[in-house]
């Protein structure tokens, strides 16, 4: 980045802090704002109120990247980047199947008191569902460059990496009754202790919830699967969840970091 002649560059708090907290290159690239050298106020200028808000940060500036991170501590997500804003949901270090908690993280913004938040998408109903959390509560950033697609109406799954499709296949989705939810969601582990003959070799947990099948354990989260009934795939058979056939299944396995986002469509 280029700057005028005879201007020493000064690291901002927001740098400092992450240097601190262990982060990387990478986090200068995704918020470039944060490492810019303070400016100073224009005189009789109006002071900012003690009271505002700075305006969030959006992470992975890059077109193609996200950015993931594991919760360290239970904490609860609120609806702004304030310690008195109104609880979202309460987020926990576990997910149902014993694996440390991720979540997709979106935005960062400090509050008035200089606490650094993060907004994340979290794996609760209603689908869409994001909230602000202190940046302390979870680890370091993760960067992902893939974007799992599923069509519901065409019955396929497509994998992206850097906009490109390098995986497509057909799926089994959820039944009428019992549908397989639409919306943004992402990756959240990959299983291969519930290998079998029913959910094939491995499979993937996602941050998407049934509306329906709530009372399920766990609470109806929506799974990406083999399968022991290759010629029910594509088709509309399952209670929600996503099934491919097991040589789709491995090989998406290969393809497919946790932490990509999810849209289903």
């Amino acid at each position: 980045m280029s700057r005028a002649p005879g201007q020493r560059r000064v690291p901002s708090a927001a740098a400092q802090a992450a240097a601190g907290a262990g982060l990387g290159l990478t986090v200068v690239l995704l918020w470039p704002a944060f490492d810019s050298p303070p400016r100073e106020m224009p005189l009789g200028a109006p002071a900012a109120s003690a009271l505002a808000v700075p305006r969030p940060e959006r992470l992975g500036q890059e077109r193609h990247l996200s950015v993931w991170s594991t919760v360290r501590r239970a904490v609860r997500a609120r609806s702004a980047p304030e310690r008195a804003a109104p609880v979202v949901a309460s987020v926990g270090t576990r997910t149902p199947e014993g694996t440390d908690n991720t979540l997709l993280v979106l935005d960062r913004a400090a509050d008035r008191h200089g606490q650094v938040w993060v907004r994340a998408r979290l794996p609760v109903l209603p689908a869409g569902t994001t909230g602000w959390l202190p940046r302390e509560a979870i680890g370091g950033y993760r960067p992902v460059r893939t974007q799992l697609v599923v069509d519901l109406r065409r019955l396929r799954a497509t994998l992206l990496r850097d906009g490109h499709r390098i995986f497509r296949a057909p799926v089994a989705v959820g039944q009428p009754r019992w549908p397989t939810p639409r919306g943004r969601f992402y990756i959240r582990n990959k299983l291969v202790r519930y290998r079998s003959s029913f959910y094939g070799p491995l499979a993937f947990g996602t941050s998407a919830r049934s509306t329906v099948l709530t009372d399920w354990p766990g609470g109806g989260f929506v799974g990406i699967h083999g399968t022991d009934r290759p010629a029910q795939v594509p088709g509309r058979i399952s209670h929600g969840c996503i099934r491919l056939r097991n040589p789709d299944i491995v090989r998406l396995g290969r393809l497919m970091p946790v932490g990509t986002p999810m849209t289903i469509r």
